[in-house]
This record gives structure tokens, sequence and C-alpha cells, in this order.
């Protein structure tokens, strides 16, 4: 893939990304979490279909069971934990759970499937981690919140390495519409057995879910499954660490909430992780890499 190209694609990805947090904190004052993040992603799942229609489905039951398991652990995994959290966390706070995910991936991919990053590559995930950190003031507090929403990063960092391994085989806006249709269902039935459903219809509630439905799940996964197919999930992945710089603005813009002078300083932090993540040391290798796209 062409750089030029790849920025561009992370760029809107990771803000499509961060403005769901907000979006969604706004969206839990008309319903719960789990049935507002299940109505999200069925009701996105089923319009991507329609516009699929007529494209390959998965074959047999392996891959419907690998479409799944991508939803379970995509959709409703992290978005389900993201959401839950916000009972205790603000916004910006589920949204440094969600992206220590990138350190995550490194230590899956070492311990499952053997991959072997650089020295490099580990300092500049913790770098990168060490900004996100220092961006809210190093004050994250250890409670139920901060728990269920490294959850929700776990199960980010699982769904990436699924995808690398498993998106080839699959027309990938098909994989993305029913990956999402499969988490949306399984939301909504955990929203059953756990919640007291409710939705409060307004302007507002409506405009949520539609964003979320349309902008944060359709183009945002569509974007991204396309990103983690063609580059190394890993340093894809670290481009997460924009996420909470790009979710303090829109935060600030949508919820009103603070923003304070150590940001910068993380985000500096950050952009150092992100370019030790992503160096190549071999000239030829980068070469390489950049003509295969």
């Amino acid at each position: 893939m062409k750089p030029y190209k790849y920025a561009s694609l992370v760029v809107i990805t990771t803000i499509l990304m961060a403005v769901s947090f907000p979006v969604g904190k706004i969206g839990l004052s008309y319903a719960p979490p789990f049935l507002m993040t299940g109505i999200r992603f069925v009701l996105a799942g089923a319009l991507l279909a329609l516009i699929v229609a007529g494209r390959p489905l998965p074959k047999g039951w392996t891959q419907w069971r690998q479409t799944i398991l991508l939803g379970l652990f995509q959709s409703a995994g992290v978005m389900g934990c993201c959401y839950y959290s916000m009972r205790w966390l603000t916004s910006s706070e589920s949204t440094i759970m969600t992206s220590t995910s990138p350190l995550i991936v490194i230590v899956l991919g070492s311990l499952l499937i053997g991959t072997r990053y650089r020295f490099h590559q580990w300092l500049g995930v913790i770098i990168g981690f060490a900004g996100i950190f220092f961006s809210f003031g190093a004050h994250v507090g250890l409670h139920l919140g901060t728990v269920i929403g490294f959850a929700g990063a776990v199960s980010f960092a699982i769904a990436t390495l699924l995808i690398k391994r498993w998106s080839h085989a699959f027309d990938l806006m098909v994989l993305t519409a029913y990956q999402m249709l499969a988490g949306g269902i399984l939301l909504l039935l955990f929203s059953a057995i756990v919640e007291q459903p409710y939705f409060i219809v307004t302007a507002t509630s409506v405009t949520v879910i539609l964003w979320l439905a349309i902008m944060s799940s359709i183009v945002q996964f569509t974007l991204w499954f396309y990103l983690l197919q063609n580059s190394d999930p890993a340093k894809t992945s670290a481009f997460l660490f924009l996420v909470p710089v790009f979710g303090v603005g829109f935060s600030w813009l949508l919820l009103g909430e603070q923003l304070h002078w150590y940001l910068g300083v993380g985000g500096l932090l950050t952009c150092v992780g992100i370019y030790l993540v992503n160096w190549e040391r071999n000239p030829r290798e980068n070469v390489s890499t950049r003509a295969s796209g």
C-alpha cells in the first residue's frame, strides 16, 4: 500500500474511532450500554448486508464460525466493554484503556503465533503507552471500570490477530457486515439477560444511533479491516495511540471535558512511539514493503 494512502486511511479511521467514544457517551443517556451497542451493530450489519447482497457469503460452518468469533471479539467484546466501562469512566479514560491494544497485540503475537518484533518496536509501544498515560495526567485509577475497559482492549487485540489470519479468505465487505450482525445479536441477547432494556426516542438518540451505525461501524470497520488485511497488524494497531489524542478534542467539543497542557507532552511521546514501531532499519525491506501496496 502506498504510504500516502496508508496514512490517509489511518487518520480517517482513528478519527472515526475517536468520535465514537463521546458520541456513545451521549447515547448512554437514552439507552443502557449493551442495548445501545446491540442496536448499533444489528442496524449497521443489516444495512451493509443489503448493500453487499449478491457477493459471496462465508463458505461452510468453518467460515461462519470465524465470522461469529470475529463478531464476538471485534464488535461485542470491544465496544460492549468500552461503553459499559463508561458507567465509571469518562469517554477519555475509556479510550485510554482501548488504546493499550497495540502492546497486547505484540505480546499475543509473540506468545501465540511466534511473531518476532524488534527491540525498537517493543520500545515504541511502551513509549506510546506512556504517552497516553501522561496525556491524562498519569492518574488513571484501578477499579471495575478500568478492568472492563482493559478487557475491551484485550478483545480488540485478539480480533486484530484473527482478522489478519482469516480475512484473506473472505469478501471483506461481507465479513464486515456479518461480523457486526453477529456481534449485535450477541449484545442484544446479553442485554436481555443483564439489563433492563429501554430506549428513549428523541432526535438526539436517533442521530447518535445512525452515526454509530453508519460512520462509526460500516465506514470505520471496513477501513480498519482493510488496513489490517494489507499491513502488519502490530504496526497498524500502534496508530490506535492517536485515538485518545483525537478523542480528547472531540470529548471537549461534544461533552465539555477539560483540556490540559500535559496532553501536548503526551501527544509528542505518542508520536515518538508510533515512529519507532513503524521504523524500518533495512532500506531494502522498506522499499519492498511499499512496492507490495
